[in-house]
């Protein structure tokens, strides 16, 4: 009698519906993988694991709440034979650096082909570490010689957006200007909230008229 291969159970575990969509369209016709779960933030992923013990959770970086490297730790304490790829939209060594140090068995941009995407799952369920094999691209993240990117830890695409949101752009007409996706857009606005440590756009306004960008 042949033997069938065990699934792979899957989480996944973003906050953009249409990425989540995405996804599940992508993997939903691979015989060899199971979409156990989907989450929309940190606080679900956790209350799914009190239940469900996939083999492998896709776990984004970015997600309001607990954010993807505290879920990450998390997982790691507590149920530490389940396997974490982490998704960003970001190329940055200091981010893929720090999903290594807290025990991610993978890191992957969200802009990957479907074939990466699934030989890392693959990779990874088998216990091998999948991370990136290109040099990371450090010069379009921080610029030393500009201060104010430097103390607020922002890209110079941020800093693009920053002059955009201020003569009131939407992020429609942002993606447009830029041959960017909407998605790409929102989770560039994401960052920026976050590193700034603003609650709403309104406290955003405020930031770009007191620094006078």
């Amino acid at each position: 009698m042949e033997m069938t291969a065990e699934k792979i159970s899957v989480i996944i575990a973003d906050d953009h519906t249409l990425f989540i969509n995405g996804l599940c369209m992508l993997l939903q016709n691979e015989p060899d993988i199971e979409i156990m779960n989907i989450a929309a933030n940190g606080k679900e992923v956790l209350g799914l694991l009190h239940t469900n013990t996939p083999n492998l959770l896709l776990l984004d970086i970015n997600m309001p709440g607990i954010n993807g490297f505290e879920v990450l730790k998390r997982v790691k304490s507590y149920h530490p034979k389940i396997k974490v790829i982490m998704l960003s939209t970001y190329n940055e060594e200091h981010l893929i650096e720090k999903a290594k140090a807290a025990g991610a068995n993978g890191y992957l941009f969200k802009n990957a082909e479907k074939s990466e995407l699934l030989k890392a799952m693959r990779l990874v369920a088998q216990g091998e570490l999948c991370f990136p094999y290109k040099q990371p691209v450090t010069n379009s993240t921080f610029n030393e010689s500009d201060p104010f990117l430097k103390q607020f830890q922002l890209t110079k695409r941020e800093a693009e957006l920053l002059q955009f949101i201020k003569q009131d752009f939407t992020n429609q007409q942002m993606a447009n200007h830029l041959h960017l996706s909407i998605y790409t857009v929102e989770t560039h606005r994401k960052n920026i909230m976050q590193k700034l440590n603003l609650k709403n756009p309104v406290e955003l306004t405020r930031f770009i008229l007191q620094y006078d960008l």
